[in-house]
């Protein structure tokens, strides 16, 4: 449950890298109140205001989210380039933690944020004590890799073709298919743009992060394991018990046996860390008490 706490006041600011510029915000002092590390929370392709309602369950601890490069209010950049990489992504949380000086910092991180997350592990393990992954859609911990890479190219093919609702269509289809990707899921007529309530009009843009090919390096990116195995940080894979046999739990559940951790079950789906008043109704209030049973375990 929320603390009666009141909320702290939320710091905006931007950190000006070489090549691009960070959006973040700090909600509580740095220093910490309580000696305890800050808790980062990371999303990709989400930003920082789908972890408001999180954010609301930890009113004791200082919490910084952040628009990764290239999305929401990150979107200068002076790198000549459009695409986000897990990669870039660790890179760039290493610059912001060490320009917060709030290092080491425990992390919740959440979908292609995940994938992101477990690279940083790898490449910057001094600056993670805990790592909790919630559900990284990483295809290549799956038995059907290869099928699933088809089906993800897909939504992209799609999404090139016909726009953003045709694509949308696809990857509510594939995103929610139980189980392992078959030849009759691949050879399945398009999705129905109506069944999901998606405009059948084309706008003619093809720049959306979820749909493009801007983020494949996401899906397909594997850490150093034996850097993950035998770094300093603690890590914790998530799923969510509603998410079932779907690509994104049978994925966190391959990283973990890679890894030779248990997964540990979350409340709610996927996006269950968000507001039970949102568009994707989750249970916040849940969440935060297993991810803070979570943290608190390694005190």
């Amino acid at each position: 449950m929320t603390t009666e706490t009141s909320q702290p006041d939320v710091l905006t600011a931007t950190l000006e890298l070489p090549d691009v510029d960070l959006v973040h915000d700090v909600r509580g002092p740095l220093p910490t109140a309580d000696g305890r590390p800050p808790l980062l929370m990371i999303g990709q392709p989400m930003c920082a205001d789908g972890f408001e309602a999180l954010a609301r369950e930890f009113p004791d601890r200082t919490v910084v989210t952040y628009d990764p490069r290239g999305l929401g209010r990150s979107t200068t950049r002076r790198d000549g380039r459009d695409d986000q990489t897990p990669q870039d992504q660790a890179a760039d949380l290493h610059a912001l933690v060490e320009h917060l000086g709030a290092g080491p910092v425990d992390v919740f991180a959440s979908s292609g944020g995940a994938v992101a997350a477990l690279e940083w592990a790898a490449t910057h393990p001094d600056d993670l004590a805990t790592v909790v992954a919630h559900e990284p859609p990483s295809l290549w911990a799956l038995p059907d890799a290869e099928a699933a890479t088809r089906a993800v190219d897909r939504v992209t093919s799609t999404y090139a073709e016909r726009g953003f609702g045709a694509g949308m269509a696809e990857f509510i289809a594939m995103s929610g298919w139980q189980g392992e990707f078959t030849e009759e899921f691949l050879a399945q007529p398009p999705a129905d743009l109506a069944e999901f309530g998606l405009p059948p009009e084309d706008d003619g843009s093809r720049d959306d992060p979820l749909l493009s090919d801007r983020s494949a390096t996401v899906t397909s990116s594997r850490p150093d394991l034996e850097a993950l195995r035998s770094g300093g940080t603690r890590i914790v894979i998530g799923v969510g018990e509603e998410t079932g046999e779907a690509v994104t739990a049978r994925a966190a559940r391959g990283v973990a046996t890679e890894l030779g951790l248990p997964l540990v079950i979350f409340p709610s789906h996927h996006g269950g860390f968000a507001s039970a008043e949102g568009p994707w109704p989750g249970k916040s209030v849940e969440f935060g008490a297993r991810l803070r049973e979570l943290l608190d375990a390694a005190v």
